[in-house]
Protein backbone atom coordinates (compact mmCIF):
# COMPACT_ATOMS: atom_id res chain seq x y z
CA UNK A 1 0.00 0.00 0.00
CA UNK A 2 1.47 3.28 -1.06
CA UNK A 3 2.10 6.58 1.28
CA UNK A 4 -0.96 8.02 -0.93
CA UNK A 5 -3.56 5.46 0.40
CA UNK A 6 -2.06 5.16 3.53
CA UNK A 7 -2.80 9.17 3.90
CA UNK A 8 -6.60 8.48 3.03
CA UNK A 9 -7.08 6.59 5.06
CA UNK A 10 -5.77 8.14 7.99
CA UNK A 11 -8.09 11.38 6.83
CA UNK A 12 -11.16 9.01 6.33
CA UNK A 13 -10.46 7.76 10.01
CA UNK A 14 -9.75 11.42 11.67
CA UNK A 15 -13.25 12.67 9.75
CA UNK A 16 -14.90 10.15 11.28
CA UNK A 17 -13.52 10.75 14.78
CA UNK A 18 -14.71 13.92 14.21
CA UNK A 19 -18.23 13.36 12.85
CA UNK A 20 -18.67 11.51 15.51
CA UNK A 21 -17.91 14.43 18.08
CA UNK A 22 -19.67 16.48 16.71
CA UNK A 23 -22.87 14.93 16.39
CA UNK A 24 -25.69 13.65 19.74
CA UNK A 25 -28.48 12.57 20.45
CA UNK A 26 -31.10 13.69 22.80
CA UNK A 27 -33.73 10.80 23.64
CA UNK A 28 -37.26 11.32 24.48
CA UNK A 29 -36.43 10.71 28.26
CA UNK A 30 -33.28 12.87 28.55
CA UNK A 31 -33.03 16.27 28.66
CA UNK A 32 -29.22 18.20 27.72
CA UNK A 33 -27.43 21.34 28.36
CA UNK A 34 -24.69 21.98 26.62
CA UNK A 35 -21.24 23.29 28.32
CA UNK A 36 -18.25 25.17 25.96
CA UNK A 37 -15.27 25.54 28.60
CA UNK A 38 -17.31 24.51 31.49
CA UNK A 39 -19.98 27.88 30.57
CA UNK A 40 -23.33 27.19 29.75
CA UNK A 41 -24.49 27.98 26.26
CA UNK A 42 -27.72 25.83 25.50
CA UNK A 43 -30.32 23.45 27.10
CA UNK A 44 -33.40 24.23 25.12
CA UNK A 45 -32.58 20.97 23.36
CA UNK A 46 -35.81 18.83 21.57
CA UNK A 47 -35.25 14.94 21.24
CA UNK A 48 -33.27 13.88 17.95
CA UNK A 49 -29.80 14.64 16.64
CA UNK A 50 -27.63 17.46 17.20
CA UNK A 51 -24.49 18.84 16.76
CA UNK A 52 -21.27 20.55 18.68
CA UNK A 53 -18.03 21.94 18.74
CA UNK A 54 -15.94 19.14 18.81
CA UNK A 55 -13.35 19.21 22.24
CA UNK A 56 -14.36 22.89 23.04
CA UNK A 57 -18.47 21.98 23.87
CA UNK A 58 -19.57 19.56 26.45
CA UNK A 59 -22.91 17.95 26.51
CA UNK A 60 -24.58 16.89 29.69
CA UNK A 61 -27.63 14.21 29.87
CA UNK A 62 -29.88 13.94 32.62
CA UNK A 63 -33.30 11.97 33.22
CA UNK A 64 -36.50 13.55 32.26
CA UNK A 65 -38.97 10.81 34.28
CA UNK A 66 -39.94 10.66 37.42
CA UNK A 67 -37.17 9.98 39.76
CA UNK A 68 -38.39 8.05 43.11
CA UNK A 69 -36.27 8.13 46.56
CA UNK A 70 -36.70 6.14 49.94
CA UNK A 71 -35.24 7.16 53.08
CA UNK A 72 -34.89 5.63 55.79
CA UNK A 73 -36.92 5.81 59.34
CA UNK A 74 -37.06 9.73 60.77
CA UNK A 75 -38.16 10.55 64.31
CA UNK A 76 -41.20 13.35 64.40
CA UNK A 77 -42.71 15.20 67.02
CA UNK A 78 -46.65 15.72 67.13
CA UNK A 79 -48.69 18.25 68.54
CA UNK A 80 -49.10 16.20 71.79
CA UNK A 81 -45.31 15.78 72.33
CA UNK A 82 -45.40 12.27 71.21
CA UNK A 83 -42.88 10.79 68.75
CA UNK A 84 -43.68 9.03 65.42
CA UNK A 85 -40.81 6.86 63.49
CA UNK A 86 -42.10 7.91 59.85
CA UNK A 87 -40.59 5.87 56.56
CA UNK A 88 -41.27 7.78 53.41
CA UNK A 89 -40.32 7.96 49.78
CA UNK A 90 -40.46 11.12 47.53
CA UNK A 91 -41.08 11.09 43.50
CA UNK A 92 -39.37 14.16 41.79
CA UNK A 93 -38.47 15.35 38.07
CA UNK A 94 -36.22 17.64 36.64
CA UNK A 95 -38.27 21.20 35.75
CA UNK A 96 -35.57 23.46 35.27
CA UNK A 97 -32.53 21.88 34.25
CA UNK A 98 -31.02 25.14 34.20
CA UNK A 99 -31.75 25.45 37.87
CA UNK A 100 -30.73 21.88 38.45
CA UNK A 101 -27.56 22.29 37.09
CA UNK A 102 -26.38 24.89 38.71
CA UNK A 103 -27.63 24.37 41.73
CA UNK A 104 -26.55 20.85 42.26
CA UNK A 105 -24.16 20.42 39.71
CA UNK A 106 -26.09 17.81 37.85
CA UNK A 107 -25.00 15.21 40.66
CA UNK A 108 -28.42 13.16 41.17
CA UNK A 109 -27.48 12.20 44.97
CA UNK A 110 -26.78 16.04 45.63
CA UNK A 111 -30.58 16.34 44.42
CA UNK A 112 -31.93 13.48 46.33
CA UNK A 113 -30.21 14.48 49.90
CA UNK A 114 -31.23 18.18 49.19
CA UNK A 115 -34.81 17.21 48.62
CA UNK A 116 -34.74 14.98 51.26
CA UNK A 117 -34.04 17.46 53.92
CA UNK A 118 -36.99 19.81 52.96
CA UNK A 119 -39.44 17.28 52.49
CA UNK A 120 -37.97 16.50 55.94
CA UNK A 121 -38.69 20.06 56.95
CA UNK A 122 -42.26 20.07 55.65
CA UNK A 123 -43.38 16.84 57.24
CA UNK A 124 -41.77 17.74 60.60
CA UNK A 125 -44.06 21.17 60.21
CA UNK A 126 -46.90 19.23 59.11
CA UNK A 127 -47.25 16.48 61.83
CA UNK A 128 -46.22 19.23 64.68
CA UNK A 129 -49.97 20.74 63.75
CA UNK A 130 -51.60 17.22 64.40
CA UNK A 131 -52.36 14.60 66.93
CA UNK A 132 -50.86 11.16 66.04
CA UNK A 133 -55.16 10.13 65.26
CA UNK A 134 -55.09 13.15 62.78
CA UNK A 135 -51.66 11.98 60.68
CA UNK A 136 -52.36 8.61 60.82
CA UNK A 137 -55.84 9.30 59.37
CA UNK A 138 -54.72 12.03 57.47
CA UNK A 139 -55.63 11.77 53.67
CA UNK A 140 -52.42 11.53 51.27
CA UNK A 141 -53.72 14.70 49.34
CA UNK A 142 -53.33 16.67 52.85
CA UNK A 143 -50.59 15.66 53.34
CA UNK A 144 -49.01 16.54 50.24
CA UNK A 145 -50.61 19.68 49.72
CA UNK A 146 -48.91 20.72 53.17
CA UNK A 147 -45.75 19.43 52.38
CA UNK A 148 -45.50 21.29 48.95
CA UNK A 149 -47.08 24.49 50.08
CA UNK A 150 -44.35 24.50 52.75
CA UNK A 151 -41.04 23.14 50.44
CA UNK A 152 -42.24 25.32 47.22
CA UNK A 153 -39.98 27.80 47.01
CA UNK A 154 -36.94 25.25 47.99
CA UNK A 155 -38.05 22.45 45.60
CA UNK A 156 -37.81 25.95 42.56
CA UNK A 157 -34.35 26.47 43.87
CA UNK A 158 -33.07 23.34 43.08
CA UNK A 159 -34.83 23.21 39.94
CA UNK A 160 -37.07 20.24 40.39
CA UNK A 161 -40.84 19.32 40.81
CA UNK A 162 -41.57 17.43 44.00
CA UNK A 163 -44.75 15.27 42.81
CA UNK A 164 -45.78 13.11 45.43
CA UNK A 165 -44.66 12.64 48.93
CA UNK A 166 -45.57 9.08 50.15
CA UNK A 167 -45.64 7.59 53.78
CA UNK A 168 -44.70 4.12 53.52
CA UNK A 169 -45.22 3.70 57.96
CA UNK A 170 -45.53 5.37 60.88
CA UNK A 171 -44.82 3.73 64.40
CA UNK A 172 -44.13 4.76 67.84
CA UNK A 173 -40.69 4.50 68.93
CA UNK A 174 -40.27 0.91 71.04
CA UNK A 175 -39.98 2.42 74.63
CA UNK A 176 -43.84 4.20 73.72
CA UNK A 177 -45.29 1.38 72.10
CA UNK A 178 -45.57 -1.22 75.29
CA UNK A 179 -47.15 1.59 77.33
CA UNK A 180 -49.64 2.54 74.61
CA UNK A 181 -50.47 -0.96 73.70
CA UNK A 182 -51.31 -1.49 76.98
CA UNK A 183 -53.47 1.72 77.71
CA UNK A 184 -55.15 0.57 74.03
CA UNK A 185 -56.07 -2.55 76.25
CA UNK A 186 -57.44 -1.55 79.16
CA UNK A 187 -59.62 0.81 77.32
CA UNK A 188 -61.00 -1.99 75.01
CA UNK A 189 -61.35 -4.07 78.45
CA UNK A 190 -63.36 -0.89 80.11
CA UNK A 191 -65.54 -0.81 76.78
CA UNK A 192 -66.01 -4.50 76.70
CA UNK A 193 -67.21 -4.35 80.73
CA UNK A 194 -69.66 -1.29 79.67
CA UNK A 195 -70.93 -3.31 76.74
CA UNK A 196 -71.70 -5.98 78.51
CA UNK A 197 -73.16 -4.23 81.45
CA UNK A 198 -75.04 -2.37 78.75
CA UNK A 199 -76.21 -5.78 77.49
CA UNK A 200 -77.13 -7.20 80.35
CA UNK A 201 -79.39 -4.43 81.62
CA UNK A 202 -81.10 -4.65 78.37
CA UNK A 203 -81.83 -8.37 78.76
CA UNK A 204 -82.98 -7.94 82.19
CA UNK A 205 -85.21 -5.25 80.84
CA UNK A 206 -86.64 -7.33 77.78
CA UNK A 207 -87.19 -10.72 80.40
CA UNK A 208 -88.98 -8.71 82.60
CA UNK A 209 -91.13 -7.34 79.92
CA UNK A 210 -91.85 -10.82 78.01
CA UNK A 211 -92.61 -12.18 81.69
CA UNK A 212 -95.48 -8.80 82.48
CA UNK A 213 -96.99 -9.48 79.04
CA UNK A 214 -97.08 -13.33 79.00
CA UNK A 215 -98.36 -12.63 83.00
CA UNK A 216 -101.05 -10.43 81.38
CA UNK A 217 -101.97 -12.69 78.86
CA UNK A 218 -102.29 -15.89 81.06
CA UNK A 219 -104.67 -14.20 83.14
CA UNK A 220 -106.19 -12.73 80.62
CA UNK A 221 -107.07 -15.86 78.83
CA UNK A 222 -107.93 -17.51 82.57
CA UNK A 223 -110.28 -14.98 82.94
CA UNK A 224 -111.68 -15.48 79.22
CA UNK A 225 -112.05 -19.20 79.98
CA UNK A 226 -113.72 -18.67 83.15
CA UNK A 227 -116.00 -16.55 81.24
CA UNK A 228 -116.86 -18.86 78.57
CA UNK A 229 -117.22 -21.35 81.26
CA UNK A 230 -119.87 -19.44 83.04
CA UNK A 231 -121.84 -18.71 79.86
CA UNK A 232 -121.82 -22.45 79.02
CA UNK A 233 -122.67 -23.29 82.43
CA UNK A 234 -125.78 -20.62 82.79
CA UNK A 235 -126.54 -21.96 78.78
CA UNK A 236 -126.53 -25.47 80.10
CA UNK A 237 -128.23 -24.99 83.48
CA UNK A 238 -131.13 -23.25 81.32
CA UNK A 239 -131.09 -26.15 79.20
CA UNK A 240 -131.41 -28.46 81.84
CA UNK A 241 -134.11 -26.59 83.22
CA UNK A 242 -136.46 -26.32 80.22
CA UNK A 243 -135.86 -29.47 79.61
CA UNK A 244 -137.07 -29.91 83.06
CA UNK A 245 -140.08 -28.12 82.67
CA UNK A 246 -141.59 -30.00 80.15
CA UNK A 247 -141.41 -33.08 81.55
CA UNK A 248 -140.28 -33.15 85.34
CA UNK A 249 -140.72 -37.11 85.89
CA UNK A 250 -139.08 -37.94 83.04
CA UNK A 251 -136.06 -35.66 84.02
CA UNK A 252 -136.00 -37.19 87.75
CA UNK A 253 -135.89 -40.61 85.75
CA UNK A 254 -132.73 -39.11 83.93
CA UNK A 255 -130.77 -37.81 86.66
CA UNK A 256 -131.37 -41.18 88.81
CA UNK A 257 -129.96 -43.28 86.05
CA UNK A 258 -127.06 -40.91 85.99
CA UNK A 259 -126.41 -41.64 89.20
CA UNK A 260 -126.52 -44.88 89.36
CA UNK A 261 -124.41 -45.66 86.74
CA UNK A 262 -121.78 -43.34 88.87
CA UNK A 263 -122.67 -44.88 92.21
CA UNK A 264 -123.39 -48.62 91.76
CA UNK A 265 -121.32 -51.52 90.62
CA UNK A 266 -117.60 -50.56 90.91
CA UNK A 267 -115.50 -52.82 92.91
CA UNK A 268 -114.78 -51.34 96.29
CA UNK A 269 -117.08 -48.72 96.43
CA UNK A 270 -119.52 -48.60 100.33
CA UNK A 271 -122.59 -47.88 100.13
CA UNK A 272 -124.51 -46.78 103.06
CA UNK A 273 -127.90 -45.42 102.37
CA UNK A 274 -131.57 -46.19 104.21
CA UNK A 275 -133.51 -48.57 101.87
CA UNK A 276 -136.20 -46.31 101.69
CA UNK A 277 -134.51 -43.32 100.25
CA UNK A 278 -135.55 -42.10 97.45
CA UNK A 279 -132.39 -42.96 95.61
CA UNK A 280 -133.95 -46.16 95.33
CA UNK A 281 -137.11 -45.28 94.29
CA UNK A 282 -137.13 -46.11 90.70
CA UNK A 283 -134.92 -49.57 91.80
CA UNK A 284 -137.66 -50.77 94.12
CA UNK A 285 -140.37 -49.62 91.51
CA UNK A 286 -139.29 -49.18 87.88
CA UNK A 287 -143.00 -47.41 87.04
CA UNK A 288 -142.76 -45.18 89.71
CA UNK A 289 -144.39 -41.23 88.81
Amino acid sequence: MDTRKIALLVAAGVALLLATQCVFVVRETEVAINLQLGELVRSDYQPGLHFRIPLLQNVVKFEKRLMTRNYPAEQFLTSEGKILNVDFYVKWRIADVVQYYKATGGNEQVAADRLAEIVKDGLKGTIARNTIQQVVAAERTELIGDVQTFAGNSVKQLGVALVDVRVKRIDLPDDVSDSVFKRMESDFARQAAQLRAEGEEQAIKVRAESERQRTEILSQAARDAEKIRGEGDAKAAAIYAAAAGRNTEFYAFYRSLQAYRKTIGKDGDVMVVSPDSQFFKYLRDPAAK
